[in-house]
């Protein structure tokens, strides 16, 4: 098969879906917006939130268990499939930057390029985002899973902090997400190497 496929010929692959709608899912995609670290619009007036067909039924589970571990609360996705195009230009802002640990070079492909990430959080039955420490996009220690227990120990994050991430990943591991270390909002249905050598990237 052919290692990439074009954005607009999806609509011909039925193993992508739209998952606007999806119950116990909101979309707030910054990237169709200027509320993102770039400052503007990445996506335009098309922009929809896809998925491959494997990721959003792991997502669909994961908002089930949401909603059975916190009566009314939902998840709150900020990206789903990210295509290649899109992935190149916030690396091209940050390669040179001590932030590009937080953006997957293109060469390799981001798992968002394959259908197969999304970046999320939580929010409660008032649609408020749940306090996890720091916002999207924070390109800093303390939204990496990987310094939770040291920014606990000194007070850059509180128990209550903690405890939401825990829940967010706990529905997310659930469904058979996984996150990484250095953001919590970004989970991947699958393994990423596995994903590069598999699957289609999107561009």
């Amino acid at each position: 098969m052919d290692a990439t496929i074009r954005l607009e010929e999806l609509a011909s692959h039925p193993e992508y879906v739209s998952i606007e709608g999806m119950a116990g899912v909101r979309l707030d995609l910054r990237y169709a917006s200027a509320d993102n670290f770039v400052g503007r619009d990445l996506y335009g007036p098309s922009a929809r939130a896809l998925l491959h067909s494997a990721a959003a039924e792991r997502l669909a589970r994961a908002a089930g268990e949401m909603a059975s571990r916190r009566a009314g609360h939902r998840l709150r996705v900020f990206d789903a499939l990210r295509p290649g195009r899109v992935q190149r230009v916030l690396w091209d802002i940050v390669k040179d930057t001590p932030q590009r640990i937080y953006v997957a070079d293109p060469a390799r492909g981001s798992i968002h390029s394959f259908g197969m990430a999304v970046d999320i959080t939580a929010e409660d039955a008032e649609g408020r985002e749940l306090d996890m420490g720091t916002g999207f996009d924070d390109f800093t220690e303390r939204a990496q899973p990987q310094r939770e227990e040291e920014m606990l120990a000194r007070g850059l994050l509180s128990d209550a902090q903690l405890a939401n991430r825990q829940l967010l990943r706990g529905c997310m591991e659930a469904a058979g997400f996984r996150g990484i270390a250095t953001e919590w909002w970004h989970f991947e249905a699958a393994d990423r190497d596995w994903v590069r050598t598999h699957m289609r990237l999107i561009e």
